[in-house]
């Protein structure tokens, strides 16, 4: 009865600005070394909502001191994720979930609330299940030109391109297209490479990354819940980041206890793979930290039975401390529900002698625009914003500086100004990508709008 109270005091509360717990600073548990306190399970977990509302005419996210920001593209559906062609046209993603399971439509009064919850962000309108492209022609920073590239997928999300083989990451598999360099439609039926993990579908967005020969895909699997609370065996394969062999299909976990991982991309430093990382809610404001972190080839991160690090989750029965005690430490905390989607490193210059495969990913040249000397090394971070936490986190675009191949510094904020005077969401980030000339791109679902960021006033 206990629970069955929080999760009707959540219903209620999800009207309202927020119910219980005092606001702290967004800017708490950030870092390489974040301040964690104790867990606060209050009766009535926290939900403080900006509602979507969409962009006002003529108004505009705002840019970082000698930054500006045009509208790349306007009046899409949803748009999720973006991809950069070696040509320079650009992809979108637009989609949102899946049709549920009437398997998962049964999950009680709880998902109806989070249902609710998530309709009042914006999160839950109808998928249109296709990639756009966009094409500017004059190289104004404005696409002119759109057609439908492919569509009839399902939610689909994370693209790649290998050589002349187009990936698309939908939400219960892996597909490999055809492709020609410049051509504006894939009419060519597709090759399923691999299913991923679907069924009940908490985490639906999928992501994937090729290795730079092209061999391998590195492949993104949120949880299937906040902390297990459907038992373990709806999270088979999932909390992971998958390593795929392109040609065959054959697949490994490369890392596990990734609650719900997105962006993904190589530092051009140490050419390791890093990725962002959503982390579980209603542990109170300050807990747990999404965060920033280099993957490593066979490590556990916690999920469920710890967080960041060996930090215990209680609520997580039965528990495992054999995979506590050898849980890694995440690189750098982002901040609490600030739910990291996009994440993508600075370009550096390449090798002369690349392989096919790499030439023929997403353009990695130098920027043929300067930005300023701080975004010289680092990595820009699509936050789309949180929807349990007072003050609310996120609802920015930040670029985390980095060292010697590590975080360093403070994030920067590089695009914000999401949520209106009156607490309404008019746009929230979701992807990034470098274009062709150097700019930063940001998907911006609930705006509808493509951003693009450039150096200037």
């Amino acid at each position: 009865m206990k629970h069955v109270a929080a999760i009707l005091s959540l219903a209620l509360c999800a009207t309202a600005a927020s119910c219980t717990q005092l606001p702290t600073q967004p800017t708490v548990g950030v870092g390489p070394n974040p301040q964690l306190p104790p867990p606060d399970r209050s009766l009535i977990p926290v939900v403080d909502i900006a509602p979507a509302a969409g962009w006002p005419q003529g108004r505009t996210p705002k840019a970082a001191a000698g930054l500006k920001v045009v509208a790349f593209a306007t009046g899409l559906s949803h748009p999720r994720w973006v991809h950069v062609l070696p040509n320079g046209d650009v992809l979108v993603a637009e989609s949102s979930a899946p049709p549920r399971p009437e398997s998962a439509k049964k999950g009680g009064l709880r998902e109806w609330v989070m249902g609710k919850v998530m309709a009042r962000a914006g999160s839950q309108v109808p998928s249109a299940d296709r990639i756009t492209l966009l094409r500017d022609t004059d190289g104004d920073g404005v696409a002119e030109t759109r057609s439908v590239f492919l569509s009839n997928l399902r939610s689909p999300f994370g693209m790649a391109l290998v050589v002349d083989q187009f990936y698309v990451a939908n939400a219960d598999a892996l597909w490999r297209f055809p492709y020609k360099e410049g051509q504006d439609q894939i009419a060519a039926a597709g090759t399923k490479v691999v299913d991923l993990p679907a069924g009940r579908n908490h985490h639906w967005t999928k992501n994937v990354l090729p290795s730079r020969d092209g061999s391998r895909l590195y492949v993104t699997v949120g949880s299937n819940s906040n902390v297990a609370e459907n038992g373990m065996q709806e999270e088979e394969g999932r909390a992971a980041i998958w390593e795929v062999d392109a040609a065959s299909g054959k697949h490994r976990l490369f890392a596990t206890g990734l609650r719900n991982p997105n962006g993904l991309d190589w530092n051009p430093d140490d050419g390791r793979l890093w990725t962002v990382v959503n982390e579980r809610d209603e542990l109170g404001n300050d807990l747990v930290p999404d965060y920033l972190t280099s993957v490593q080839d066979g490590a556990f991160y916690g999920w469920p039975y710890s967080y960041y690090g060996q930090h215990v989750d209680t609520r997580v029965e039965p528990q495992r401390p054999e995979l506590v005690a050898k849980a890694v430490v995440p690189d750098y905390a982002l901040g609490s529900h600030v739910a990291p989607l996009g994440m993508v490193f600075v370009p550096r210059p390449e090798p002369a002698a690349r392989s096919a495969a790499s030439q023929a990913n997403a353009p990695r040249a130098l920027p043929t625009e300067s930005w300023p000397a701080q975004y010289a090394r680092g990595a820009f971070i699509g936050n789309h914003g949180s929807w349990n936490r007072k003050p609310p986190s996120g609802y920015q675009v930040v670029f985390v500086p980095f060292d010697n191949g590590k975080p360093n510094g403070t994030p920067i904020d590089v695009l914000s100004g999401f949520v209106s005077e009156d607490g309404k969401a008019m746009g929230r980030p979701v992807g990034v990508a470098i274009d062709a000339r150097g700019a930063l791109l940001v998907a911006d679902d609930v705006g509808n709008t493509i951003w693009r960021i450039s150096p200037g006033r």
